[in-house]
Formats: C-alpha cells, structure tokens, sequence
C-alpha cells in the first residue's frame, strides 16, 4: 500500500506537508447506480475549488464550505443548499495568508439559534506549520460576519488545527476541539514537545470558556472528531504513546466532568510518524459509534465500533473496507442505529470514494461506489452530512476537474 508505505519510511514532517502529491488522472465518474442509489447535484463552488465540508443545519438545509483562489488570495466561501437550490456563494474571509492544507481544512456550522460559526486556519509566522484557528460567527445567515476571534489563548507561532465543532442546544454555545501544538516550540516532528488536544466553547459574542487540555500528548496531524450525545461531547481522535503506538483515543464529557483519555481499541498501530488520517464520531442520545483507519503490522482497514452507553465501552470492531483501504473516513449514525461510513478504498487508477451501510450486528451493505478519485493527497477528505429526508450529501474535491462535486445518496 503506497500510503503506508511513504510513512513507515518519511519523516513526519513529510506526512504532513500542505504539498500535493502527483497521482494519476482520473475521469472524476460519479457513479450513478439504477434506482437512483448515487445522484451528483450541481455545485455552487467555483474553479479551483477544494477543501469541503458539509453539515446539517437545523431547519433541513445544508451548508457547504470551501476555499477557492481569488487573485493572489483565497477565499473560505459558503453556500445553503434548500429545496434543492444553492444560494448565491458567499465569502466569510479573503486573505494572502491562509493557511492552505490538504488535510487541515476549514468549516462552518450552524448554532442552535440559528448563527453561522465557521472556522479557519491563518498564518501567524514564516515557518511551514505556523498558524492559528480563527472564528467568524454570522447572525443573518451568512450575509455579513463579525470580528474575527482566535479559538486559542496563545499566540506561539506553532500548529493549531484539526477543528472539530458542534453545536450545543441549552446553551446556544458551540463546542469546539482543536490539535494546539504551544508546546512544540516549532519542532513539527515533536522533539520541541507534544502536541496536545484542547477544547472550548463560545457564544454570540465570541468569548471562549471553559479551556481545557484534554489529552497532553497526541498525534500531530491527524484530524479530530466530536459529536454530542445525552450528556455532553464525546471527542475522538489518534493518540500517541510513548512507544509510538498511535490508536484512537476516546474523550468524554460527562455529569462528573471531563474522562481520562481511554483507548477505544488496542489496534497496536506502531508508527514513528502521523498517518494523516484520523477518526470520525456520530452520536445519537446514548448511542455512538466511530469510525477510524489503522494498519497495525502493514494491515490497513477501516473499522466502525458502536456503543450503546454513550462512549463509555464499545462492541468489537466491525471491518467495513474490502482489502484495500486508503482512510479519510466520516459517517453518520441513522435513526434505526446503524452506521453509514465513507472513505477512499484503492490505489490509483482505481481509486474512489465508496461507502456502506454497517449494522450494529456486523450486517454491512453491499459496498456502493460513489465517484471516482485519486489516492493522492489531492483528493483530499470526503466528507458527509444527513439531510433532514434522510437522503446523505457527499462532497469531495475532484482533481481532474479541479472543483469541489457534490452527490446525494438515497439510503
């Protein structure tokens, strides 16, 4: 496997680079199943679109995110997809020095009461991986922004990304997740110290609370992931041990306050350098599962595990991939408790975006494949979000066309 491989033997700093890697021309197929199983629906972003994301918001519309160039700039830019028709894009910010990233991409999300928040990533110094989270939250659905906030206390010139955001309906607030690299004094591959996992929370107004470290020692670009189920967020993402060993950790927030760190399963993935490719969380009430990409001893998969009391244990892992998994995963978790999980699975030319039904009894749907894309890192992340039908959005950076495509799965 050519991803594996590139990390057992680069440095680190290698396996995180913002750089793309050349990888075959694809066609860019959707691939449109009788019955309509896959429908590619027009998209709002323009040429030389990438970096997407996809979520629900609450009175059943989607919101898209993406960056575009704009001149010598980038533009982090959204769109509302209602009644089957995308609004006019809009740009939440334009700037020279964006920090652009394969892997390390922005987002926006609606609040419980209506606001946009939407997040991205802005040097803060000249070398490669100094930058910060920035904020900009919009009470009229987009058309106008407030002043920009850091989600961070610090202003070291050193990694912090990897956002995960989701809203809190009690409070109207938003939690927030973040990769927060203060510690590594510059040194990517962790000799200036750890990367650490933080959390926060902000209002309308922009003010972050409630900091706190969650983990002190984590793997360093890997992307998090955070849902929030009856009690309060549970975050996942991949830990590093002092041996190296880089599993899925589980974090969770609890009537009793935060959890210690525990390790959701005991893959034993040995590796001496990020992989880039980190886990994914759905939740419904008590009910959560994960999804994630290992290979411990050169054996890659991705596995979906589910819980039934909130994150505190889960059932064994389910392998949902067919042999040849590449990662970059996501999944939803639909009313009936099944997982819907996607990824890439295979090498170039072969490469696409698939996904599949998984039952909390092991029963996986027949694999269904989506688009057509490349292993390389030019594909980037595909990422999805259940509509309020239930029908799933799919969105995906194509790199032959060189935009962002989106298609509807009806499950």
């Amino acid at each position: 496997m050519k991803l594996l491989s590139a990390l057992l033997f680069l440095p680190l700093v290698i396996a995180c680079s913002s750089a793309e890697q050349p990888g075959s021309s694809q066609t860019g197929e959707v691939f449109s199943l009788e019955g309509g199983g896959v429908e590619e629906i027009e998209s709002p972003a323009g040429p030389g679109a990438a970096h997407s994301f996809v979520s629900a918001a609450g009175d059943g519309s989607l919101l898209l995110s993406w960056l575009e160039p704009a001149g010598s700039n980038h533009a982090l830019r959204i769109s509302r997809l209602r009644d089957g028709s995308w609004s006019e894009p809009v740009t939440v910010v334009e700037r020279d020095d964006l920090f652009v990233n394969w892997a390390d991409f922005p987002s926006v999300i609606e609040a419980s009461d209506g606001r946009l928040a939407a997040h991205w990533l802005q040097k803060s110094g000249s070398s490669t991986y100094a930058y910060d989270v920035w904020i900009a939250q919009s009470a009229d659905g987009g058309q106008t922004w407030g002043t920009p906030f850091r989600l961070h206390d610090d202003t070291t010139q050193t990694e912090h990304g990897f956002v995960s955001m989701v809203p809190e309906p009690e409070t109207a607030t938003v939690a927030a997740v973040w990769l927060d690299g203060r510690h590594m004094g510059g040194g990517h591959d962790g000799h200036g110290g750890d990367m650490t996992l933080r959390f926060g929370r902000f209002g309308p107004d922009g003010t972050v609370t409630d900091g706190k470290v969650l983990d002190t020692r984590t793997c360093e670009c890997c992307a998090t992931g955070m849902a929030l189920g009856s009690e309060g967020p549970v975050v996942v993402y991949r830990d590093r041990s002092e041996n190296e060993i880089r599993d899925i950790s589980i974090v969770r927030r609890t009537a009793s306050g935060w959890t210690e760190p525990a390790t959701l399963h005991a893959d034993g993935w040995e590796i001496a350098g990020c992989p880039v490719n980190g886990p994914q969380v759905a939740a419904r009430g008590r009910e959560v599962a994960v999804a994630w990409f290992t290979a411990p001893e050169g054996n890659a998969r991705v596995n979906v595990a589910f819980s039934s009391d909130g994150g505190a244990t889960f059932g064994t892992p389910i392998r949902v991939d067919e042999a040849a998994a590449e990662g970059r995963v996501d999944l939803v978790l639909l009313s009936d408790g099944s997982a819907w999980v996607t990824w890439i699975e295979g090498e170039d030319p072969a490469a696409a975006v698939v996904g599949r039904k998984i039952g909390r009894d092991g029963t996986r749907s027949p694999l269904l494949k989506i688009a057509a894309t490349t292993s390389a890192r030019k594909a980037g992340f595909p990422r999805m979000a259940q509509a309020a039908d239930g029908d799933l959005y799919v969105t995906w950076a194509d790199s032959a066309t060189v935009t962002v495509r989106i298609a509807r799965l009806r499950v």
